[in-house]
């Protein structure tokens, strides 16, 4: 049996490991290099998920960009609503910007869309999704991710910026739910 930690009432047990996330990261971050290479992208940052996976990208991210954070929330508990209940924080004008959004995951793709819809109408020169985490089978309508960090099954996960209930961000593994 594998060591698993305690987050409220549910026991949790690591799925992918520190290292194994900040060597993959370095690698989406190597290509959005050669992408974007001459460019001076925007990136934005999905709070409150993506606050790891956007510090740990950014140390290796060797172009000249902006980075910004903006806050979206479409989970209670375990499960994802369904609905963008809100969008705070997007200060600068991306008109004739290449725009790179940083998400922690992608379950639904819902809230996704509504995001991408809504940068897209500020005539961004250019829209580009990276997610560390996707899970292809949740999917309810087809989006294009340009980055994806790891592919993975259709179970609830924690650790890496991700939480539940707010608690779990910090852990610096991905941990998975116990069945």
């Amino acid at each position: 049996m594998k060591p698993t930690i305690q987050v409220h009432d549910k026991h949790f047990e690591v799925l992918i490991a520190q290292h194994i996330l900040e060597e993959r990261i370095a690698d989406i971050a190597q290509n959005l290099n050669e992408d974007f290479a001459g460019k001076k992208p925007i990136f934005l940052a999905i709070l409150n998920g993506s606050f790891m996976f956007a510090a740990q990208l950014m140390k290796s991210i060797t172009l000249d960009c902006q980075i910004t954070f903006l806050r979206v929330s479409s989970y209670q508990a375990t499960e994802s609503t369904g609905k963008v209940l809100q969008i705070l924080g997007l200060n600068e004008s991306l008109t004739g910007r290449d725009v790179i959004v940083v998400e922690d995951i992608i379950d639904t793709g819902l809230t996704m869309i509504e995001i991408k819809r809504q940068l897209l109408a500020q005539a961004p020169a250019s829209l580009s999704i990276v997610t560390l985490f996707q899970k292809p089978e949740a999917l309810k309508q087809p989006i294009d991710i340009q980055h994806v960090g790891f592919e993975l099954e259709n179970k609830f996960v924690l650790g890496y910026g991700l939480d539940y209930d707010e608690l779990g961000r910090n852990l610096a593994d991905l941990y998975v739910l116990c069945e």
